[in-house]
Parts: C-alpha cells; sequence; structure tokens
C-alpha cells in the first residue's frame, strides 16, 4: 500500500518486511540529504559570487598579491 512520508513529501511502497521498510526509509532520507547539500552548495557559491561583487565594487583585484608583508626581502635580511 503507498504511503506518502509528510516530512519529504516522497510516496514509497511500504512493504511488510521490516528490513525493506527500514531500507526504503533510508534511501529516503539520503535522497533528502543529497538534496540539502545540493541546496547548500547553489546558496554557498551565490554567497561568494555577491561578495565577489562586493570587493570589485571597493576596486579589489584578486590578481595581484598583496604589497605589504610581514616577511623581510633578501636584500633586507642582508643589510642587518
Amino acid at each position: 500500500m503507498p504511503r506518502r512520508l509528510a516530512r519529504y513529501g516522497i510516496i514509497i511502497n511500504m512493504a511488510d518486511d521490516p528490513v525493506d521498510k527500514f531500507l526504503a526509509e533510508q534511501k529516503t532520507l539520503e535522497t533528502h540529504r543529497h538534496e540539502l547539500i545540493k541546496e547548500v552548495l547553489r546558496q554557498k557559491e551565490a554567497a561568494i559570487k555577491a561578495f565577489d561583487e562586493k570587493l570589485a565594487k571597493l576596486g579589489y583585484d584578486g590578481e595581484h598579491a598583496p604589497k605589504r608583508s610581514h616577511h623581510k626581502d633578501d636584500a633586507d635580511k642582508k643589510a642587518e
């Protein structure tokens, strides 16, 4: 007899065997988990894109390395 799981909106065939029931539930949960992961990755991509756009408005160019560093140049080491 088909049963709709209210939490996930997925229709599955409920078997009489407890093992089959368990496996069907696990498959449903795994599918839902993968959908959530995909959604998080989409949100992450959108957030990174928005952040990059804000940096571009501020004039930041990611291709150039920062000019200031706490590391000493070889010439500075020899002078000391």
